[in-house]
């Protein structure tokens, strides 16, 4: 029974992963001499986490460009778009076009040499296919093309700085009359040459129509050649920017080009060994929780209730001992508890539901920003569910000031993400980053958060409050138990650091290719196997929380509140060490403000982590407690 679960669920990401492996829209075919718009997107660094405009940098352009976001997540990215000036038309070749001539002073250098240092590489956009530049050596594309390189000349005794500035821009096309009018674009490749051009200086000026390049020509393709590297070094340089256009037919169907991209990323089979981990976790704990519940809790239940003499009663030892305080409301803080648990179940909501988007390929890497706006989305409109799940829990505490338990659920989470937010785009701003979101998507987001997410907090609050209090199958007494004094490894502390290990192991593995695709700009499209894990997690969650519960209850320790949200929700803080290891071992991120803005993004991504994990430790506890208690005879 259990190999055919395992099974089951390896064929449900396998199948999910199949289904959605490729993404894409709808094809557009193009007519020959048909011109082909080449889209500037942006200039992005493995070294930093600051990223920039494809025209923050002096490179050429048209006279009037304005860049343009398809979706609010685009613009929270910095991946807005722009008309380049690179003239591409279906099918018809180009040798050494000169694109513009520049001068670049000083300022222009440096932020030159920055960039090389940095290692940016410059992202373009054809028939929405990202630019890639291929190493045939290790038989992979990487996408986006570098800026520019250090080397040693024979000119040159130091390394100095070369700019990139021709490049030659591959298509590949596929053409099936029998199947569809027109060309497709199914290739996308560049690749980059370092010239310092010369030409006829003669010629009173440059012009970029009339002056002849001697250094490439139609006649003299650019070609690899170290004496004749462009330098940017010195104070003012002037660089003249070619391009040549090479079409290619290719055999490649539009519904496989992407596959050149996933190529370089891990293996099916890492995903699979990942999902086969985290099950043996589960397993595991499912074992110990069917022997409590079948085994430990049967005989306990059947002991305590077969007892006829006050002697008997008296004698009596284990969970049945706090009846009377088990449900007594935690004595810290539980508006706080109650908010944090309410921001969880709205967590789970909308990641829940951005997971079926993702496996229906909503969510796919053709679809920029897309990710970012379904989850942005799907938090605001799962505001309903933070407000009845908080208000249930609060009312379960007999709390009575319901006013104030709603605006801190509507505000809690999304102002402490807010102001870490705002504390990264004035950093990111002070830099020239294009992430830095303009004031009017501030107001969105802010429209968003005010005009839609907390009137359906409050819509959810109603009717939890509403709702009747939730039934307890004991009373609670008016003078509260003395707890006995605990050994060191029931302590609190200690049962909370060891209750979000196991979580945090089940989704480990997984977490590295998604820290990889957030910081090395790599390709996640394994939605299938990430929604398989995502039910690993709850289960996880759910079953470490019970027996922390249930050992914690056996020692008559009946505080569990708290200790049920914060042991599953330390898994939050074991993603915070690992992504300060990850830091430290897989990173070469440089500088003071590149590191604030890599923890401070982590820190968000382990807080929503913690309230996440945490409720579903809550409610998991919640109805254990309920369960175990509703069992016994109590007079």
């Amino acid at each position: 029974m259990v190999s055919k679960f395992i099974v089951a669920l390896l064929l449900t990401a396998g199948l999910c992963q199949s289904a959605h492996y490729l993404p894409g829209v709808s094809p557009n075919a193009f007519q020959d001499g048909e011109q082909v718009s080449l889209k500037a997107n942006k200039v992005i660094s493995t070294k930093t986490p600051l990223q920039y405009d494809y025209y923050d940098l002096p490179f050429c352009k048209k006279k009037k460009t304005k860049s343009k976001a398809e979706n609010l997540g685009e613009r929270l990215t910095g991946g807005s778009l722009t008309t380049s000036p690179y003239q591409l038309n279906m099918k018809k070749d180009e040798s050494c076009v000169v694109l513009c001539q520049k001068i670049h002073q000083k300022a222009d250098v440096a932020m030159f040499k920055h960039m090389i240092d940095q290692e940016y590489r410059v992202h373009w956009l054809l028939d929405n296919l990202p630019v890639a530049v291929r190493n045939d050596e290790l038989g992979y594309v990487s996408r986006g093309y570098p800026v520019g390189f250090m080397a040693t000349t024979p000119k040159t005794k130091t390394p100095q700085h070369y700019l990139f500035n021709h490049v030659r821009i591959v298509v590949r096309y596929n053409e099936i009359p029998e199947a569809f009018e027109g060309t497709r674009i199914v290739g996308f490749e560049v690749v980059p040459f370092s010239i310092k051009h010369e030409y006829d200086e003669s010629q009173a000026n440059f012009k970029k129509d009339e002056t002849v390049l001697t250094t490439c020509n139609a006649k003299n393709p650019a070609a690899f050649n170290p004496d004749k590297f462009q330098p940017v070094e010195i104070k003012a340089e002037e660089v003249i920017y070619t391009y040549d256009v090479k079409w290619e037919r290719s055999d490649l169907t539009w519904s496989q080009r992407w596959d050149v991209y996933l190529k370089g990323n891990p293996d099916d089979e890492i995903h699979y060994f990942s999902i086969v981990n985290s099950l043996m976790i589960v397993l595991f704990l499912t074992g110990v929780v069917a022997m409590i519940m079948l085994r430990t809790l049967h005989k306990d239940i059947s002991s305590y209730n077969e007892m006829q003499t006050l002697e008997e009663a008296q004698e009596e030892s284990g969970w049945k001992l706090v009846h009377g305080d088990v449900f007594r409301p935690p004595a810290v803080s539980p508006m706080l508890l109650s908010v944090l648990a309410g921001s969880g179940v709205q967590i789970l909501a909308m990641t829940l539901c951005t997971m079926v988007c993702a496996l229906f390929g909503l969510t796919s890497p053709s679809n920029r920003g897309g990710l970012l706006t379904t989850l942005l989305m799907l938090f605001v409109f799962m505001g309903s569910f933070a407000g009845y799940a908080s208000a249930r829990v609060y009312k379960l505490f007999n709390g009575k000031e319901w006013k104030r338990n709603t605006i801190l659920t509507a505000t809690f989470y999304p102002g402490v993400m807010g102001v870490i937010y705002l504390s990264i785009n004035s950093f990111v701003a002070a830099n020239g980053s294009s992430t830095a979101a303009p004031l009017t998507t501030l107001l969105a987001l802010m429209l968003l958060w005010f005009g839609i997410s907390t009137p359906l907090v409050f819509v959810g609050s109603y009717f939890g409050f509403k709702k009747d209090t939730i039934t307890v199958p004991v009373r609670t007494n008016q003078i509260a138990r003395h707890i006995p004094d605990q050994v060191w490894y029931t302590h609190p502390a200690f049962s909370i650091a060891l209750g979000g290990v196991l979580p945090f192991g089940a989704v480990c593995i997984e977490l590295f290719f998604i820290m990889s695709a957030m910081w090395l700009h790599q390709l996640y499209f394994v939605f299938g196997f990430l929604f398989v894990v995502l039910i690993i997690l709850v289960a996880t969650c759910a079953e470490i929380t019970i027996v922390m519960c249930y050992f914690q209850l056996c020692n008559e320790d009946y505080n569990w509140w708290w200790r049920s949200f914060l042991s599953a929700g330390s898994s939050g803080g074991y993603l915070f060490l690992y992504s300060v290891w990850y830091y430290a071992s897989k990173l070469d991120i440089q500088g003071f403000v590149p590191t604030v803005l890599y923890f401070a993004y982590m820190g968000m991504v382990s807080v929503t982590f913690f309230l996440l994990t945490g409720s579903i430790g809550f409610f998991a506890c919640l109805w254990f407690v309920r369960k175990i208690y509703a069992a016994i005879k109590v007079d």
